[in-house]
């Protein structure tokens, strides 16, 4: 038999609950204002934007020897830089684990400075690291290995300490030592997840990648920066359309790898 009730409707906020209702309205109407909204520049636009399709159509072919250049630099900076990422973050995570191999003053330490790593942007990062060796794709190289280490070292951290505990309990009552129980026990229950959060960072530091020669960093950033510069839309046009192909790429064959190796099919 069907049911047929109504469906409960939502409960009258108390006085406290209303007030939050519309403390949070108006912290959203502030953020707007703050934005600089403008209803008028939005209908402004479309012509701006139709003009710049208009003169950047179609992309620019003349230079896609030297793009395609720029691009595999990109991506070497990515993967080079997510590996190195991936497997400094492995001791860190060990370390920012409760209850792993460090007691809670070391976890909380650590875990406050990946945090600091994941607030700075990568952009900023680049741009500290121009500064300390230079430009060129080495800055982007290191930018990107930070941004990894406290975007992997978090996730790895929690991974390790969500895994079922039993095997590690089991160990801990033969006697055998803290890291022994994180190599032999947490580490390998661990790594379906371990593999997943990898593969999501090697896709985010490609998205990054692609911007990082904004500051000189090399990759294929700079020479979107100069299409524009130069007012040489078509060729600005070719860089986006190469980086959406390539970031989409990167992330099907992501998609693929955790189906293929862990049964993810997201």
């Amino acid at each position: 038999m069907t049911d047929r009730t109504i469906p409960a409707r939502f409960e009258r906020p108390s006085a406290l609950a209303f007030l939050g209702y519309g403390a949070a309205v108006l912290l959203i109407l502030w953020s707007f204002q703050g934005a600089g909204w403008s209803a008028d520049r939005l209908m402004r636009s479309p012509p701006a934007l139709a003009d710049f399709m208009s003169r950047s159509w179609p992309p620019s072919t003349h230079n896609l020897g030297r793009l395609s250049l720029k691009m595999v630099e990109t991506l070497q900076i990515a993967l080079a830089g997510a590996v190195l990422g991936v497997l400094l973050s492995v001791p860190v995570a060990m370390l920012a684990a409760r209850g792993l191999i460090a007691g809670p003053v070391v976890n909380s330490v650590v875990r406050i400075v990946l945090g600091f790593f994941r607030a700075v942007p990568d952009i900023a990062w680049a741009l500290v690291f121009v500064v300390a060796v230079g430009l060129g794709p080495f800055a982007g190289m290191l930018a990107i290995v930070v941004d990894t280490l406290g975007f992997c070292g978090r996730f790895f951290a929690d991974d390790m300490e969500g895994v079922d505990k039993g095997p590690a309990e089991a160990l801990t009552a033969t006697g055998a030592r803290r890291i022994d129980i994180a190599a032999c026990a947490v580490i390998p229950a661990a790594m379906p997840a371990f593999i997943s959060t990898s593969l999501y960072a090697l896709e985010k530091a490609v998205r990054s990648s692609t911007i990082l020669g904004l500051v000189g960093a090399g990759g294929i950033g700079i020479e979107l920066k100069v299409g524009f510069d130069l007012f040489d839309y078509p060729t600005a046009l070719t860089v986006i359309l190469m980086i959406a192909v390539v970031v989409i790429g990167v992330e099907q064959l992501g998609v693929l790898a955790r189906r293929k190796i862990i049964g993810v099919e997201r």
